[in-house]
């Protein structure tokens, strides 16, 4: 009697499949670009550089040290979500009121590039803002000039990645969308084009 063949559990191999967003953006908001705004070339057009991940720790501060379990939890979350190690920031000055010393852990930080860049963006997008508590939108008006968007989470639980049940506190982020050769209006357009929740201005009566 012949025997049965065990199933393939290992992982598959070769290059991942290109980011489902990276190439909406190529090859559909790059030209909506062109034909909205009259850049017509690919390297003057706006682009999504990186995602920066920051969690501030400072405030956990406990005499000279953070406690090591809220370090820990922090690390768990960043490496978990981002799929990425993060780095510890050292406080360059000391800020009495948010319990900040000069030299000491205040935050941890990911940065993101390229496909996880993309990949952590659809999941944000899909999976964790509509997680979120009452979300009604993300508010537009977090642009800078150079069109960067600032946004925070209150919780790590929106990403389902997280199992509340085995994390001994609960902590926010903040989310930094990075670009080049853009400006407010310009990353707001990308940004919608790629899904991303903004607040519906209200019709006016």
């Amino acid at each position: 009697m012949a025997k049965k063949k065990k199933a393939d559990t290992s992982e598959p191999t070769g290059p991942l499949p290109e980011p489902r967003l990276e190439k909406l953006f190529k090859e559909s908001i790059r030209k909506q670009i062109g034909e909205k705004f009259g850049i017509t070339n690919p390297m003057a057009q706006p682009k999504l550089e990186k995602i920066v991940l920051n969690v501030n720790i400072g405030r956990h501060l406990d005499g000279t040290k953070v406690p090591a379990n809220i370090k820990q939890t922090v690390a768990d979350t960043l490496t978990t979500i981002s799929g990425q190690k993060p780095i510890f920031i050292q406080a360059k000055k000391s800020v009495s009121n948010f319990k900040v010393r000069e030299g000491y852990d205040s935050a941890l930080m990911v940065t993101l590039r390229r496909d996880r860049m993309w990949y952590f963006l659809e999941r944000f997008i899909h999976l964790a803002t509509p997680r979120i508590k009452d979300f009604r939108g993300l508010s537009p008006k977090a642009f800078d000039r150079q069109g960067n968007y600032s946004t925070g989470l209150t919780e790590q639980g929106v990403f389902p990645e997280i199992n509340m049940a085995e994390v001994n506190f609960t902590h926010g982020m903040n989310i930094n969308f990075v670009f080049s050769n853009s400006n407010a209006e310009l990353s707001r357009f990308v940004l919608d084009e790629l899904g991303m929740p903004f607040q519906k201005s209200e019709a006016k009566k």
